[in-house]
């Protein structure tokens, strides 16, 4: 290194070694891994959020010369398929996943030291694109009969969005409140109130209209409408059913879309109905500009998606959960495809996909080689994601016609466990067809860009350890960047949700750089960016309150850098 730089270096309370290596004073040195020859690994030539940081990361300590021969790129590599490409060499992946008989746990502090590091030098976020904020209102402030039950509480925490410059906020209006007690028959007194005081505060409005319960109905939560469940008294198959026939009662089933068998409707009219009345309810708040989008729930926790993982029948993370195809109207359908295929014996589900908590490697469906890439698995596979598909289809159609040119978002969920094996068996049961050797979310896209959606994609799940996640074969950000890539290359538009609570500038900028890719040759963006949170992050504004609203200055493209907590 130049003697005059390396003097710098020092005096700004760097390190640097005799050969060049440089790194803060208060971190110890990191070793960089062993280069690889060159050729055998390669890294695409999109680069993810989260292999930027980890590239950034190297950078701090490691000498040019070695940075170099560490990483080879090859540009004709396709972006459309992270996991059909191996995308950085031995050493990195285990840094980056872990490996209880390879890496030490000395050597995971350092990689999250590294991370935090490449955090806490995000960067200038100045003159970048500005993209709207908007934080969830807690559940439970409209009671069960379509009543708002705190209203000054509602002004107090509106005032403090507010004053974090939010551009608005996202509001569930609950299918099981609205028509709760008779067909036809819909309340919206407590939404109107609640809007009314939104409007003093002149913030947006997200609105998402949920066809599914809360799943903790037991405590306070929301179910589906009575009349719903009294129908279902008498005909259980109206849910989605799994292969020991155990009913999960937070939405209906998809067979059901076209059977008639919801007092004379069939589940699709009874859902155009419901936007049609929030449509005929609230239009003038549409034609003001107070109500900016609204989400349309498509399964259950709203994402469109296969209950697959019900909490309520046992599953746990990483369980691969399990097909829920078993209702009557479901069977009548694959029988149907069956035959028409000219395989009636192929009228049936898979009998050796395991259970909710098995592994693929213990499933003859899931593992490596197993029948999920027979004739009969790929038929079956093609089947269960087509109904999903047309699902989506169906309902998409009427709300085209419901809202009559309102922006509408779809929001998918991030299944990232076992995305590093061959048959992604968690997302084959949830519904999305995405094997190493099958691009599963370009279908679906190409339906949701038909309708000109806004895709809303859930891209952080629950923060495990680095070794649970190698245990998973877990992979959210190679999840994440897949996802993402496919839905720009489709022409979509992306928002990005956080379920978490944010506590730190690290968590932040992880968001950020998901938000805002710094490395996109296209200067992609989201389009916004949505904080559901539970209970409300209000409730810890004395420890988070500060970094919040600097990350909302970042969004907004105001803030030259995230402060680190």
């Amino acid at each position: 290194m130049n003697d005059v730089l390396a003097a710098l270096a020092r005096a700004a309370g760097w390190t640097v070694h005799p050969d060049g290596t440089t790194f803060r004073a208060s971190s110890q040195p990191l070793h960089p891994p062993t280069p690889q020859s060159p050729g055998i690994f390669h890294v695409n030539s999109v680069e993810t959020p989260s292999f930027t940081s980890v590239l950034n990361s190297y950078a701090i300590g490691t000498p040019l010369d070695s940075q170099a021969s560490m990483l080879q790129t090859d540009d004709s590599l396709s972006p459309s398929s992270l996991d059909s490409v191996v995308v950085a060499d031995q050493s990195i992946k285990n840094e980056k996943y872990g490996n209880s008989d390879s890496v030490s746990s000395l050597n995971c502090l350092e990689n999250h030291q590294l991370t935090r590091a490449s955090a806490a030098l995000a960067g200038d976020y100045t003159r970048t694109p500005y993209i709207p904020v908007y934080a969830s209102l807690p559940m439970g402030i409209i009671n069960s009969h379509c009543q708002l039950i705190d209203p000054e509480g509602i002004r107090a925490e509106l005032m403090h969005l507010k004053s974090l410059n939010v551009d608005g906020v996202i509001v569930d209006c609950w299918w099981g409140i609205v028509e709760a007690w008779i067909p036809h028959k819909y309340e919206w007194s407590g939404y109107r109130d609640l809007f009314g005081i939104i409007k003093e505060f002149k913030l947006k409005v997200q609105v998402v209209l949920s066809f599914h319960g809360s799943g903790e109905t037991g405590s306070g939560g929301v179910s589906l409408p009575k009349w719903v469940m009294e129908i279902a008294q008498e005909n259980q198959d109206v849910f989605f059913t799994d292969r020991e026939g155990r009913r999960n009662m937070e939405c209906l089933s998809w067979g059901i879309d076209k059977e008639r068998v919801l007092r004379g409707r069939t589940g699709i009219e009874a859902y155009f109905d419901f936007m049609r009345s929030f449509h005929m309810e609230f239009r003038n708040l549409t034609e003001e500009g107070l109500i900016s989008a609204i989400e349309i729930g498509l399964g259950v926790s709203g994402e469109l998606k296969y209950p697959s993982c019900p909490e309520r029948m046992g599953w746990r993370y990483p369980g691969i959960g399990e097909f829920q195809c078993y209702d009557r109207y479901m069977q009548k359908n694959l029988r149907q495809a069956a035959l028409s295929r000219g395989h009636l014996f192929w009228a049936r589900g898979p009998d050796n996909a395991g259970y909710y908590n098995s592994r693929p490697h213990e499933t003859g469906f899931f593992c490596d080689g197993g029948d999920y890439d027979s004739y009969y698995g790929r038929f079956f596979l093609n089947w269960y994601s087509g109904i999903l598909i047309d699902h989506v289809d169906q309902v998409l159609s009427l709300a085209t016609l419901a809202f009559d040119g309102v922006e509408t978002v779809v929001k998918i969920p991030s299944i990232y466990w076992w995305y590093r094996t061959a048959s992604h068996a968690a997302e084959l049961t949830a519904g999305f067809y995405n094997p190493t050797n099958r691009d599963g979310y370009s279908p679906v896209f190409r339906m949701l860009k038909k309708h000109s959606v806004i895709l809303k994609f859930v891209c952080y799940g629950p923060e495990f350890t680095i070794q649970e996640n190698n245990e998973a074969f877990a992979d959210p950000e190679g999840l994440t960047w897949q996802v993402m890539n496919a839905a720009w290359d489709h022409g979509l538009s992306i928002s990005v949700e956080s379920a978490l609570p944010c506590l730190d500038g690290e968590m932040y900028s992880q968001i950020l750089d998901t938000a805002k890719p710094r490395h996109d040759p296209d200067r992609h963006h989201v389009s916004f960016f949505a904080y559901r949170q539970l209970p409300s992050f209000l409730l810890q504004r004395d420890v988070c309150f500060s970094e919040l609203g600097n990350f909302v200055k970042c969004m907004h493209g105001e803030a030259t850098q995230i402060v680190e907590g």
